[in-house]
């Protein structure tokens, strides 16, 4: 079932677009036509967006907070007979009812450049530059380092945690290699890094590592890909998670979200018990 899916923001439309996904993942043999408007702050782009509307009518979803542009798209769709949902309206009255605080209605406010902003730009930087095992000397800075054998998705791990303003770094274990002594020399104490050790089912990691090979045209035929040898790797690596307690996760049937998700809640206890200490 195909239809128009209108998407419409005044700021970035990140927002929308993430509800709109949540809740379409929801109905089977449903495929949107995505139309996506975002920075829409005047009148004339209102009535753009309305002609555009009677042109492939569909479902409207908005994040629209100025009252005029909000009552403007409403009032057009209802003359269309078009469905206008507002995703953050349920949200924002219920904060509002509960702090006692009428909500501002000033678009794009998640997006100033105030020192949340520019903090996880400097995570992002952290991140880069210490990915798969770069500059070791100074990993006593990160707040989280991820440890794991090559593909256990480290690196998109560590960009997203970045983009909630955590510091991580990420350092990959080679068979035969040891890791380096800057990293076994930190306890998972407060105050320390958190250490947390990424592993993957090994027929999968199989699959994820020989896709990777062809994608860059090099020869199939090695270690890497073998399943012996990458079991034998997979357990090594557990053998060192255990050795220095550092605590594991298993990303095999996770997406990055969801092992992001993980992570945070592992790292987010230790600050509890250290507080309760």
């Amino acid at each position: 079932m195909k239809f128009h899916l209108h998407l419409v923001s005044d700021a970035t439309g990140e927002t929308v677009h993430s509800g709109a996904r949540a809740c379409l993942v929801q109905f089977e043999g449903v495929e949107p036509i995505e139309h996506n408007w975002s920075l829409i702050r005047t009148h004339g782009q209102i009535e753009k967006l309305l002609a555009r509307l009677e042109q492939d009518p569909g479902v409207v979803m908005f994040t629209i907070v100025n009252p005029e542009l909000r009552n403007a798209l409403v009032e057009g769709c209802r003359n269309l007979q078009m469905p206008c949902i507002p995703v953050l309206d349920p949200l924002i009255a219920s904060l509002g009812n509960f702090l006692g605080v009428k909500a501002r209605g000033l678009p794009g406010r998640q997006h100033i450049m105030d020192a949340e902003y520019f903090g996880r730009i400097d995570a992002m930087t952290f991140a880069l530059h210490h990915d798969d095992g770069q500059s070791v000397q100074s990993l006593k800075d990160a707040e989280i380092i991820l440890v794991g054998v090559s593909r256990t998705s480290k690196t998109p791990t560590c960009i997203y945690l970045a983009n909630r303003g955590i510091k991580a770094a990420n350092v990959p274990i080679v068979p035969g290699v040891p890791v380096t002594e800057e990293l076994t020399r930190f306890r998972n104490r407060a105050g320390e890094p958190f250490i947390i050790g990424l592993t993957k089912d090994p027929a999968r990691l199989v699959q994820v590592r020989r896709n990777r090979l062809q994608m860059l045209a090099q020869d199939p035929d090695t270690d890497y890909v073998d399943p012996e040898a990458v079991r034998e790797e997979v357990t090594a690596a557990r053998k060192l998670f255990n050795k220095h307690n550092w605590p594991v996760i298993d990303v095999t049937r996770r997406s990055i979200e969801e092992s992001a998700a993980a992570i945070l809640q592992l790292y987010e206890a230790r600050g509890s018990q250290a507080g309760d200490r």
